[in-house]
C-alpha cells in the first residue's frame, strides 16, 4: 500500500484532492469554509513567485539573446513580428471562446473583496501609459504591478545587452540563477498543491454546490475547442500561404508533439523537434534561433489559455469587465507571457500576476488548477506545433527551404524513427 502511495504522481494527488474536497464541500459545507486558510497559504506562495520569475526570465530572454539578435538581425525582426501577430490572434480567439461558452458564470468564487469593487479601474490610453512606468522597482514589486515589472525588466535587459565583459556575465549569471531557482521554487510549492487545491475545491463546492464541477468541465472543453479553432483558422492558413507540405510537416512534428503532450513540457520535446525540423528541410541556423526564441515569445497555446482563464475568473467573481479593461488585460498577458520558459505550471505564475493587477480573486487559480493538467497537455502541444511551424515559415521567408530540394534528408526517415 505504501509503495502504491509513493508511486502516485502530482496530477493523481491533485485529482484525489479534488474528489475529497468536492465530497467535503458537498457533505459538510460549513466545515469546508473553515479550510480556506489552507487554500490561502497556497495562493500566497504562488503570488510570491510572480515578480522574481518575470524579472529574471525577461532579462535572460533579452540579454541572453542580445548577441544572437545582432548576428541574425533580419531573421530576428521577422520572427518577432510573426510571433506577435500569431500570439495576438491566439489571445483573441481565447477571449471570444470564453465569452461564447461563459464557463465561469454561476461558479461564485468566494473572495474578500466585494464584486462591485473588483476591476473598476477606468482605462484610458493615457492612464495605461502613465501606469506602465514604475516610480520604483521595489514599490512595483511590493504591489505586484506586473506591467511595471515588465517595463523595468525590458529596459534593464536592453541595457544589459550594451554592457560588455565580466559585468554583463555576472548580472546575466545572477538572472539565470534566479530564474532556475524560481522554477525549482515553483516545483516545491506545487508539492503543497493537492492540499491547497483540495481545500479550495471544498470551499467552492460548499459555497456553490457540485455544479462548479460542470463549470470546470465546460472550461476544459472550451479550451480544447478554442485550440482546434486556432489551429484551423491561424496555423493552417499560415502553412498554406507559406506553401509548407502539410503531410510531411505533420510527420515531422508527430513525435515531439506526443512528447510535449505526455510531459506537458515543450522543453522536453525541444531536442527531437530541432532534429526533425532540420530533417524536414529547415536550415540549422534558422532552427537553432527560431525554436528557442519561440519558447520565450511564441507560446500560442499558453497565451490562448491565459486569456480564457483570466476571463473565467472574472466571470466566476461576478465582475463585468469593460472592453477597454479586457484589452488592457490582453496586453498584460501578451507582455508578461514573454520570456517565461515553457515548463509545467509557468502559465500559473503569469495568470496570478494578471489577476492581481486587475484586482481579481486568486481563489480562481486554485479552482482552475484542479483541471489544469488536462488543459496543460493541450496547450503545450499547440506551443510545440506553433514553434515548429514558425521555423518552417521563417525558412520560406528567408528563401531557404530544404523540403523542396531534399537537401536535408527524407521525412520518411523521420517517420521511420517515430
Amino acid at each position: 500500500m505504501l509503495r502504491l502511495i509513493r508511486r502516485l504522481t502530482l496530477t493523481q494527488w491533485i485529482l484525489i484532492a479534488m474528489a475529497v474536497g468536492a465530497l467535503i464541500g458537498w457533505q459538510a459545507p460549513d466545515f469546508a469554509q473553515s479550510l480556506k486558510p489552507l487554500s490561502t497559504v497556497f495562493l500566497r506562495m504562488i503570488k510570491s513567485i510572480v515578480v522574481p520569475i518575470i524579472f529574471a526570465t525577461l532579462v535572460v530572454g533579452i540579454a541572453g539573446h542580445g548577441d544572437d539578435l545582432k548576428r541574425v538581425g533580419r531573421l530576428a525582426i521577422k520572427s518577432i513580428v510573426y510571433f506577435e501577430v500569431v500570439t495576438t490572434v491566439a489571445l483573441f480567439i481565447g477571449l471570444a471562446a470564453v465569452h461564447i461558452t461563459k464557463p465561469g458564470v454561476g461558479v461564485a468564487i468566494p473572495h474578500t473583496t466585494p464584486p462591485a469593487e473588483l476591476g473598476q479601474t477606468q482605462v484610458t490610453l493615457m492612464s495605461v501609459l502613465e501606469h506602465l512606468v514604475p516610480q520604483s522597482f521595489f514599490e512595483a514589486a511590493y504591489k505586484n504591478e506586473v506591467l511595471q515589472i515588465v517595463f523595468f525588466s525590458v529596459i534593464f535587459g536592453i541595457a544589459l545587452t550594451q554592457v560588455k565583459g565580466r559585468p554583463k556575465d555576472v548580472i546575466l549569471g545572477v538572472a539565470e540563477g534566479a530564474a532556475e531557482t524560481m522554477f525549482k521554487f515553483t516545483g516545491i510549492v506545487m508539492r503543497y498543491a493537492p492540499i491547497g487545491i483540495g481545500a479550495a475545491i471544498a470551499v467552492t463546492v460548499g459555497h456553490s454546490g457540485l455544479k462548479v464541477l460542470v463549470n470546470l468541465g465546460t472550461l476544459v472543453l472550451t479550451l480544447y475547442g478554442a485550440l482546434i479553432v486556432f489551429v484551423l483558422l491561424a496555423l493552417l492558413p499560415v502553412a498554406l500561404v507559406a506553401r509548407i507540405p502539410i503531410v510531411r510537416f505533420l510527420k515531422a512534428v508527430k513525435e515531439p508533439a506526443l512528447i510535449a503532450f505526455a510531459t506537458t513540457s515543450s522543453e522536453a520535446a525541444l531536442p527531437k523537434a530541432m532534429e526533425n525540423m532540420e530533417k524536414f528541410g529547415v536550415p540549422r541556423r534558422i532552427v537553432s534561433f527560431v525554436l528557442p526564441a519561440g519558447y520565450s515569445f511564441n507560446l500560442d497555446g499558453s497565451t490562448l489559455y491565459l486569456s480564457l482563464a483570466a476571463i473565467f475568473v472574472a466571470q466566476a467573481a461576478g465582475v463585468d469587465l469593460s472592453f477597454g479593461q479586457q484589452l488592457l488585460m490582453m496586453l498584460t498577458l501578451m507582455l508578461t507571457s514573454k520570456g517565461v520558459a515553457a515548463v509545467p505550471r509557468a502559465s500559473l505564475v503569469i495568470l496570478a500576476g494578471t489577476l492581481t493587477s486587475f484586482g481579481l480573486p486568486l481563489e480562481g487559480i486554485a479552482v482552475i488548477l484542479g483541471v489544469d493538467e488536462l488543459m496543460d497537455m493541450a496547450r503545450t502541444t499547440v506551443n510545440l506545433i506553433g514553434n515548429c511551424l514558425a521555423s518552417a515559415v521563417m525558412a520560406r521567408w528567408e528563401g531557404e527551404v530544404g523540403w523542396e530540394t531534399n537537401q536535408t534528408g527524407s521525412l520518411d526517415a523521420v517517420a521511420a524513427k517515430g
